[in-house]
């Protein structure tokens, strides 16, 4: 391997875990991965909350050993990804990792409100799914957060999209967040009216159909009356 300075990493955490040295992937074990993953999502941690957020299961003293033998194995497999700075760890500040750079390219996207980068940043968030697979509760707690931040950003350009007469791209973004909050009633609403912006009543209609079945089946609760309301007007025009 390269010196420490002239290494470069990548680290995905979105579809699956994956780090790059340079054009490389480099395998590593399971513990490691989560270890890496959790200073990635965290920042630099004391050893013991570290620790204690990997081995919640285990007495300290293991717990702390089982730390000891993850950071020796990614410091002998890795040389240069892990900062090993007494009682705190962290990862090279050099490091790339997706889901920042996700997450900076929506901030600046919604700095700049160009339509090149609003395509582009798009297309991140749709792919931004956070370790599937991954069940530790802190996983899901992250995973929990970045498909709010997702769905956030994916309801503001459905709306600015119509907003805009851009009936395909509003529709879009509105069927990529339904896709992360089925019972979204706010997403049903956009898509709707994209739908019909798009002249396709019968299609926002079965949009409606379908939403009403589903929240009745798992939820036993009906649509609200605003997009009850939105539904007759779209049912009383298709009988004229």
């Amino acid at each position: 391997m390269a010196k420490d300075k002239d290494v470069h990493f990548q680290l995905n955490l979105f579809q699956r875990w994956q780090l790059l040295c340079g054009h490389t992937e480099v395998q590593v074990a399971s513990r490691q991965q989560r270890l890496i993953a959790a200073l990635a999502l965290f920042g630099p941690r004391n050893r013991r909350y570290m620790s204690g957020l990997l081995w919640p299961d285990s007495p300290e003293a293991r717990a702390l050993e089982s730390l000891r033998v993850s950071i020796h194995l990614i410091s002998r497999q890795t040389p240069g990804l892990l900062v090993n700075g007494g009682a705190v760890l962290s990862l090279v500040g050099s490091l790339g990792v997706d889901l920042h750079q996700c997450l900076e390219q929506v901030r600046n996207c919604e700095c700049s409100g160009s339509r090149a980068e609003e395509d582009v940043c798009l297309s991140h968030v749709r792919s931004a799914d956070l370790l599937p697979g991954w069940y530790e509760d802190w996983v899901i707690l992250e995973q929990n957060r970045l498909r709010n931040f997702r769905l956030r950003v994916l309801v503001g350009h459905a709306r600015r999209w119509l907003e805009q007469e851009e009936a395909e791209k509003a529709a879009d973004a509105a069927r990529t967040a339904l896709e992360l909050e089925p019972l979204q009633e706010s997403c049903v609403g956009l898509l709707m009216r994209a739908e019909l912006m798009q002249g396709n009543r019968v299609r926002a209609m079965d949009t409606f159909e379908n939403f009403k079945a589903r929240l009745t089946a798992e939820l036993g609760v009906s649509p609200s009356p605003h997009l009850t309301q939105l539904a007759a007007g779209i049912r009383g025009s298709l009988t004229r």
